[in-house]
């Protein structure tokens, strides 16, 4: 039998509503779901507290949990980590179907010169499709630069500064 490696015990979990984002949603990227199951990064501490100001659940998508159980495999039993943070109301999973698979390739392609990710196509995706203009992430580089149609930014929270 496996010795658990160390890791962060599960986070509590507190919620808050806050304005806009209570009204349509976050969405939640891979770098703010690995912080908050892992106790040593980075960016654990300002997830936590970003996550304390949102609303239950966040919203995400396949893309996203496979990205995060890739990086938290070295941890001990990371589906299971995520299947309880799901369990616990921490996020949602959106449907992507066939269609989407459309869309997110001219994500791409519009966003070619970045090298915009999969998953982050997909989060776009979600936003355009869903009219939610917030991402809960840690990924400045690709959507500080991404555009929704009408040249809107998303909001990017926590703050990294």
């Amino acid at each position: 039998m496996p010795t658990p490696q160390a890791t962060s015990a599960p986070t509590p979990i507190t919620w808050k509503a806050s304005a806009p984002e209570a009204e349509r949603g976050v969405l939640l990227d891979t770098g703010p779901l690995v912080a908050l199951l892992t106790a040593s990064d980075a960016h654990h501490r300002r997830c936590v507290d970003a996550l304390a100001s949102l609303s239950p659940p966040l919203l995400t998508c396949w893309q996203v949990l496979t990205e995060a159980a890739w990086l938290l495999r070295k941890q001990y039993r990371p589906l299971d980590r995520l299947a309880e943070a799901h369990a616990a109301g921490v996020f949602h999973i959106l449907p992507l179907d066939g269609d989407s698979l459309v869309a997110i390739a001219d994500i791409m392609r519009r966003h070619e010169s970045i090298g915009l990710q999969f998953a982050d196509a997909a989060l776009v995706h979600l936003a355009e499709r869903e009219n939610i203009r917030t991402v809960f992430t840690t990924d400045r580089r690709d959507f500080s630069i991404v555009r929704l149609k009408r040249n809107r930014a998303l909001k990017l929270i926590p703050d990294l500064q």
